[in-house]
């Protein structure tokens, strides 16, 4: 598989490891990159994620065979909008955002009014880094990538976005957009909002001095995540908020009854809390899916 033109619109970790890993496999002739400062053309080129990068977005995606939308996506339709215009018949779109209805249901038809060909995908990985800087060729090695095609998805255009992801190193599936966000909401970004919660609360300056230091490994790596963009994880909550609420009313639901069975001293219920959470866990292990570091 080899393109003539990629553009990558955002080049930060994801779009950026996306780039170094076409160019590794030369899977393109030409990769492009769409930047709004100035200042990042520079870094881009540097990381050697982009042949180019530009502030210039219709000539960005001019003549491209494939664009990856790699902004928030609160961004991803007035982006859009604009580069339309300059969007040749037949080329393939794809992005990356962890929430997938609303993008499907806004981008879909605007792109097959013009000829072009959207498919949705969500590599699950990333990281708690942001940027272009910390990028890596080998990011989507043995990770899930869910794409979301609906009925009004091309065929052939659908094949040739799970082929690109498999020739980065993907293991891909097929989700509806809708059930996608509701598991999501779950595994990505439920985890998300109980580290953020769990670093407010114990790294809260009202605690004595001490607190901080009896932070070891065991909570560093639980609240590694909380470490990503507020931005985007404002974004990523809002757009599926209904899915995350739910989400959160089973994991409060958990630790209500976990809390009960505390002032009980309930032996057995405290035990049998842990026990199964660690045999839960000792059989995704043991399944043999490398798990996604997102």
């Amino acid at each position: 598989m080899q393109f003539r033109k990629i553009t990558i619109i955002g080049v930060g970790l994801l779009g950026g490891s996306i780039g170094l890993a076409v160019k590794r496999l030369k899977l393109a002739r030409e990769v492009a990159g769409y930047v709004r400062r100035a200042a990042s053309v520079k870094d881009c080129e540097l990381a050697g994620a982009v042949d180019y990068a530009t502030t210039d977005l219709l000539a960005a995606v001019s003549g491209a065979d494939l664009v990856l939308l790699c902004t928030p996506p609160a961004q991803m339709r007035s982006l859009v909008e604009q580069f339309l215009p300059a969007l040749k018949r037949g080329t393939l779109v794809t992005d990356v955002g962890s929430v997938k209805a609303d993008i499907v249901r806004e981008l879909e038809f605007r792109f097959k009014k013009s000829g072009a060909h959207f498919v949705g995908s969500h590599p699950m990985a990333g990281g708690e880094k942001m940027g272009v800087r910390a990028a890596k060729a080998d990011l989507f090695k043995n990770a899930a990538c869910v794409l979301t095609p609906s009925k009004q998805s091309h065929p052939a255009a659908v094949g040739q976005i799970e082929k690109f992801w498999k020739a980065l190193g993907a293991r891909t599936l097929r989700l509806d957009a809708a059930q996608h966000d509701l598991l999501v909401s779950r595994t990505s970004h439920l985890p998300h909002v109980a580290a953020a919660a769990l670093a407010r609360l114990v790294l809260d300056p009202k605690h004595p001095q001490s607190q901080v230091g009896l932070c070891a490994t065991g909570f560093r790596d639980t609240t590694r995540i909380a470490a990503g963009s507020p931005e985007m994880w404002r974004d990523i909550a809002l757009a599926n908020r209904k899915n995350v609420a739910k989400s959160l009313d089973g994991f409060i639901g958990d630790l209500t009854k976990f809390q009960a069975a505390l002032r009980k001293n309930d032996h057995r219920a405290v035990e049998t809390f842990f026990a199964t959470a660690k045999t839960r866990r000792d059989n995704w292990c043991a399944c043999g899916a490398a798990p996604a570091s997102e």
